[in-house]
């Protein structure tokens, strides 16, 4: 189980290491398309930076104090911002210059400029051409620079003409030409020139030596600075060198990071550009592959190079066709997706109708539910009132009760004693009469007295009953009266005739000839007490016997 575990483990460490250095690239080179895209976006910025750049030396060459020596540096400077910028004005400067030499009877810079001219004609496909300037170049009056740079004008003359011809007899003969310049150039060239490390390079990468190609790429590297076309070239051969050894991811991330390059040096010559293009394509990446390839065919043409435009333009047609058909395959799915979006947005169409009628329905039952719900409401506060109004009446009932049964009990009492009193005087005047105190009997009949002393017990039996029922009568009675003309009673359990009065309209005696009929007062007396209270009163006159009815 352990040996098991461990060869997992080894597995597992082996599939990482070999999974981890894919992930990183393709990361890297998603990233440096990224900055590419935004590169592409602002190239104008860069063309614009090179252009002032060549209006300022156009307007020194036009002061008309310009020497011919300083022409000459002038429109050399002009030719070396236009070679890799626009190729007939690089050539326009380059026959100036070697008109002002032959002037000037300057052979080495007429030298110079041919040596120069043929290889930019070469390298725009003017290969006739190239060959018939370099014949008028004196060989034997050459430095070795110059030499040096002879030979590398001529093995690319001859090399581009062997790799394009149509006519592979002549073919083979520019091929050993080339080689056989090469091999000159290995002879003159210093070992640690970029020129003889750019051919070492190149050699070691057609023979497959590539870690050795790779190495000396990385000298040449450290040599350059970034955003520079040095640099640009150096990646291009860092790609070349990636594509022999197969790693693609690389492969492509070295020439974006050349036209990257190229695009912030303002160079218009995008040979890394359009190979990006063409592997994006083989990648399946037509999108951006036409974008690369179509900026790719505008800089080109306004280089105005005839190599570099026969070059794009079969890869271009065939990105471009891709492209096309691409384009109609997405417009036939967005078609059918704009059908499905159509149904979908009917369905939904559909769907909000019928939400909205719910919702409409729903907003109905709510008004009705509300209506209900006030109406429930209405009642429940009409069965509240309803509630009150029957509490009110049962305080009322209950109160009636307790009155009537404390008046009723203390009549019963009061009859009892007026039955014994009325069968004491009955004895007490038979006796009168059967002792023949006729006289004296006529007397008492007379006298006021028992009537007096019979009103005073029927007061004093009221007053105890309704003070018993209602304690706080009193009290109560006077909050409804000014302060200064509050009632002060000399004996607390008895009342006086005008809380008399109120205390009859309290048990809802209000008629006035009842009171006065009861209390033995005419009833304009009564009249008059009722008036003379009421305005003391400190509450409304009319409300007044409402308020003291409504005493508890």
């Amino acid at each position: 189980m352990t040996n098991g575990f461990m060869r997992f483990k080894a597995f597992y460490l082996w599939l990482v290491g070999c999974l981890c250095p894919l992930v990183v690239q393709a990361a890297e080179l998603d990233s440096l398309l990224q900055v590419l895209d935004k590169t592409i976006a602002t190239h104008h910025v860069y063309a614009g930076r090179h252009e002032y750049q060549i209006d300022s030396l156009k307007k020194c060459l036009q002061t008309g104090t310009v020497s011919d020596e300083n022409r000459y540096r002038l429109n050399n400077a002009l030719y070396e911002v236009y070679k890799a910028y626009v190729c007939d004005s690089a050539i326009s400067y380059l026959n100036r210059n070697i008109g002002l030499a032959d002037r000037m009877e300057r052979q080495d810079w007429a030298a110079d400029s041919r040596i120069a001219l043929s290889y930019l004609l070469s390298s725009a496909g003017m290969y006739i051409e190239a060959v018939d300037v370099l014949r008028e170049v004196n060989r034997a009056a050459l430095s070795r620079v110059q030499l040096t740079d002879y030979y590398v004008a001529c093995d690319h003359a001859y090399g581009e003409l062997g790799f394009y011809t149509q006519d592979r007899r002549n073919g083979e003969r520019y091929e050993q030409k080339a080689r056989l310049y090469k091999d000159s150039i290995y002879q003159i060239a210093d070992v640690h020139s970029e020129l003889y490390l750019s051919m070492r390079e190149t050699a070691l990468r057609d023979s497959g030596r590539v870690s050795d190609a790779l190495r000396i790429n990385d000298e040449r590297l450290a040599r350059t600075r970034s955003a520079t076309r040095s640099y640009a070239v150096v990646m291009y051969g860092r790609a070349l060198i990636y594509r022999e050894a197969g790693n693609e991811d690389r492969y492509m991330a070295c020439l974006a990071a050349s036209s990257i390059a190229d695009i912030r040096s303002a160079v218009k010559d995008h040979a890394s550009l359009w190979m990006l293009a063409q592997a994006l394509f083989n990648r399946g990446d037509l999108e951006r592959a036409y974008r690369y390839m179509d900026f790719s065919w505008s800089e080109t043409e306004f280089y105005n190079a005839r190599l570099r435009a026969w070059q794009s333009v079969e890869e271009l047609s065939l990105i471009e066709s891709t492209y096309q058909l691409m384009l109609k395959q997405r417009n036939f799915k967005l078609q059918l997706y704009m059908g499905g979006v159509s149904v979908l947005s009917l369905l939904l169409l559909l769907a909000l109708f019928y939400i909205w009628r719910q919702m409409k329905r729903l907003a109905a039952a709510r008004r009705d539910l509300l209506d209900a719900n006030n109406r429930l409401k209405e009642l429940n506060e009409e069965l509240k009132h309803m509630n009150d109004n029957l509490q009110s009446a049962n305080m009322k009932l209950t109160e009636a009760n307790a009155i009537k049964e404390g008046y009723i009990a203390r009549f019963i009492k009061l009859c009892s004693t007026y039955v014994d009193r009325l069968d004491a005087y009955r004895r007490m005047v038979n006796k009168k009469i059967t002792s023949n105190q006729v006289g004296e009997l006529l007397k008492i009949s007379r006298s006021d007295s028992v009537r007096e002393e019979a009103l005073e017990e029927l007061y004093a039996n009221f007053d105890s009953v309704f003070l018993h029922i209602f304690p706080d009568f009193v009290k109560k009675f006077n909050e409804l009266l000014r302060p200064d003309e509050q009632i002060v009673l000399k004996n607390s359990s008895q009342l006086n005739t005008e809380l008399r009065i109120f205390a009859l309209i309290r048990l809802g005696i209000t008629d006035s000839s009842q009171i006065a009929e009861f209390l033995h007062y005419s009833v304009n007396t009564i009249y008059n007490y009722r008036a003379k209270v009421k305005n003391k009163a400190q509450v409304s006159r009319e409300d007044f016997e409402e308020l003291v009815m409504h005493i508890s």
